[in-house]
């Protein structure tokens, strides 16, 4: 970030300087479907999927509303879905960075999320695609049956990710302002910008190694059947609904929703990003040990 923060000043030709320290570091601009095998919100190409959705008509399969419409987040009711349900595919002994795969993912609202539930994708996708076969390719879903079963769900996760990674090259060469074949391809949609500058909003996953030992934390409340986490949890102002500082690991709902309090973890974090947790009404622990005894020993007695 600091390189990268270095490269921006001054602000003249900004774009084009961050484009070359790309081709510096990757050596080629293009994303492969490869790129795109990782799992979970903590994974690097995560943000690359909310992009395509907030800028490339993405729409929920039951209402047919465009999510770029809404910013993706908990104040406006969306939802992460998994395409194939995580009780379907552990039953089918697939492992959880399978059944937590990036291309496993799909945004819809809340409402949409709980009518489709746990059904099997041979199910309530052929239902969709009867209804409107643009909803699912507007997500990029694999439109040929065969692949909505779950013995099938490796070639799924293969043919997805290469559909997502054709939708993210179309966007980044748009970005980029280039020719492509039959033309320049038309703007952009706009959408809302306007939030605080990063460096005035503390907090969040600063490195590989905090970031590793955060997911080996999530599969840890897997395994104790605790609801998975939201990662970099931005904090909002009741107020203004300003983000004011990004948690690293939180459950606002708490681990048991509705039973037991708001909690978060910050690891490395400064103090401001406590006392904001601590004034949002977070309980937050900051080292791993004391979080784990308290999911250990605390959470069954507030349940109780």
């Amino acid at each position: 970030m600091n390189q990268d923060l270095a490269t921006i000043e001054p602000i003249e030709e900004t774009i084009d300087r961050l484009i070359d320290r790309l081709r510096q570091n990757r050596g080629d601009l293009t994303i492969h479907a490869t790129d795109l095998s990782g799992w979970s919100l903590g994974a690097r190409f995560y943000p690359l999927m909310y992009l395509l959705a907030r800028t490339c008509g993405a729409r929920d399969w039951i209402t047919g509303i465009e999510l770029s419409q809404h910013l993706l987040g908990r104040l406006n009711s969306l939802q992460i879905h998994h395409v194939f349900p995580k009780a379907l595919l552990y039953e089918h002994g697939y492992e959880r960075s399978e059944v937590n795969a990036i291309a496993n993912f799909a945004f819809l609202t809340q409402e949409s999320n709980l009518a489709i539930s746990d059904k099997p994708p041979h199910e309530y996708l052929a239902e969709i695609a009867e209804r409107d076969l643009n909803l699912l390719e507007s997500q990029w879903i694999p439109l040929e049956p065969e692949l909505w079963r779950v013995d099938r769900y490796r070639d799924f996760l293969e043919a997805r990710r290469e559909l997502l990674a054709k939708a993210a090259n179309d966007l980044l060469t748009r970005l980029n302002g280039s020719e492509v074949e039959g033309g320049v391809m038309e703007d952009l949609p706009k959408v809302e910008t306007e939030r605080p500058s990063v460096e005035h909003i503390p907090g969040g996953i600063v490195d590989d190694q905090e970031e590793e030992e955060i997911l080996r934390l999530v599969s840890w409340i897997e395994e104790q059947d605790l609801p998975e986490p939201e990662l970099m949890y931005e904090l909002a102002d009741r107020n203004t609904n300003e983000t004011v500082a990004v948690l690293d690991v939180a459950w606002p709902k708490g681990l048991q929703t509705g039973l037991s309090s708001p909690v978060c973890l910050l690891l490395a974090e400064p103090d401001d990003v406590a006392r904001a947790a601590n004034n949002a009404g977070f309980r937050y622990f900051t080292d791993m040990p004391s979080f784990k005894e308290y999911v250990r020993r605390e959470i069954p007695a507030e349940v109780g």
